[in-house]
């Protein structure tokens, strides 16, 4: 039996290395310009077939086994996040305001082992792993107003070959090193993105009773979309609606003429869903119109939730125990509230998107994902390479 942990060890240098130059460079969705061209160039150097410019940044490989087979999809993440980094570390971010605080640049020095992995094993792998390098997985939105992983998609990633099987992962920094999460089912939550504009009538603090105030109508419309799963959504089901920005008026004696809310609502069940975006609807609408003011919405789909295939989820579960025989992984469903646009994939082609714990609470490396100091603990990442690998040949080799 093939030690893909022992492998993955052995290139710890080159992973470690690739990672902290990403970390040093890194780029936003879209952008991920000097990112894909190493990624190219490295899988060129392993004599794949590469394609470039996919979804404008994005980068795939194919490496064909010895023999017939299903056609396995492995994507990496390769964006950054427009956050000021604050880690203090020797590889901080030389791009101001932009860091990788989501563990991508892990992801895509991960992508890479595991292609080097999987090219000294063509002999024993059957049929196709298309290895895909992702652009704009943090809610960039990029051409026909699409994020990566949905442009990806619209644009045949999942064609010639046709993908059977999909395999995502990420470090996770809210468990630690040695913690793997392999869950069938709904494992990240299904997000919208929504707008409000409420419109009054504006005038002067000092005469609040000539104007019809939107931000007190805002006020109530915030309170009110709290009592959507408190009181819509059963207990023991999963769902959130948060208002995360609200701008309204310049001056502090002007009651001004119009507020803008922007939030997100999370779900994971279609049935759960349908219910919030219906109240959600009526809630701003009647509270708006009880107060006086107009009201326009925009709420859009930014990603589905991403529910695990059972069977790949059994196969993911079967690699694990091969590479790590003395780590019992975390079956429990759903792991986060947070979304992930791979979810688009999944929802073409059966897959399962599983978590690696990198959180080191003594080394300080245990802050949380889009924080300013977050880190990973590095011996993540052999783990992370060993168990993709291992999984994408399990899936390899479905019969």
């Amino acid at each position: 039996m093939t030690d893909f942990y022992a492998e993955a060890l052995e290139l710890f240098d080159y992973t470690r290395s690739l990672r902290r130059d990403f970390h040093v460079h890194p780029e936003l969705g879209f952008q991920e310009v000097r990112t894909a061209g190493i990624v190219a160039k490295e899988l060129k150097e392993l004599g794949l077939e590469v394609s470039t410019g996919v979804a404008e940044t994005g980068v795939v490989a194919l490496v064909e086994g010895s023999r017939p087979g299903p056609t396995v999809l492995a994507r990496f993440d390769m964006d950054a996040l427009p956050i000021l980094e604050q880690t203090g570390a020797e590889y901080a971010s030389k791009n101001p305001g932009v860091m990788h605080a989501c563990g991508h640049d892990g992801h895509t020095a991960v992508g890479l082992t595991v292609a080097r992995l999987l090219n000294r094993h063509r002999d024993d792998l059957p049929g196709t792993v298309k290895l895909v390098f992702q652009p704009a997985e943090e809610g960039v939105v990029g051409p026909k107003g699409m994020g990566g992983a949905e442009l990806m998609v619209d644009e045949g990633v999942l064609e010639t070959p046709r993908v059977d099987y999909t395999l995502a992962l990420h470090v996770w920094n809210e468990k630690p090193v040695g913690w793997l999460g392999i869950a069938a089912g709904p494992v990240m939550a299904g997000a919208e993105f929504f707008k409000i504009t409420v419109t009054g009538k504006g005038g002067h603090g000092a005469v609040p009773h000539a104007s019809v105030d939107p931000v007190v109508a805002s006020a109530h419309i915030i309170t009110a979309l709290q009592s959507i799963v408190a009181r819509n959504v059963a207990p023991l089901k999963a769902a959130v609606v948060t208002v995360g920005s609200i701008h309204a008026g310049e001056a502090f004696n002007v009651i001004p003429q119009t507020v803008e809310m922007q939030g997100t609502i999370r779900t994971f069940e279609l049935a759960v869903r349908e219910t919030v975006l219906r109240r959600f609807e009526q809630v701003v609408r009647s509270t708006a119109d009880s107060l006086g003011c107009t009201v326009e919405m925009e709420v859009k789909r930014v990603t589905p939730a991403m529910i695990n295939d059972e069977a790949m989820t059994r196969k993911v579960l079967a690699a694990a125990k091969q590479v790590f025989p003395d780590t019992e992984a975390d079956t429990a469903p759903y792991v986060t509230m947070g979304s992930e646009d791979m979810a688009f994939m999944l929802e073409k082609a059966p897959g399962c998107y599983f978590f690696i714990g990198s959180a080191n609470a003594e080394k300080g490396l245990n802050y949380g994902h889009h924080h300013p100091k977050f880190d990973i603990d590095e011996a993540a990442l052999p783990r992370a390479a060993a168990l993709m690998t291992a999984a994408v040949m399990e899936a390899a080799n479905q019969v």
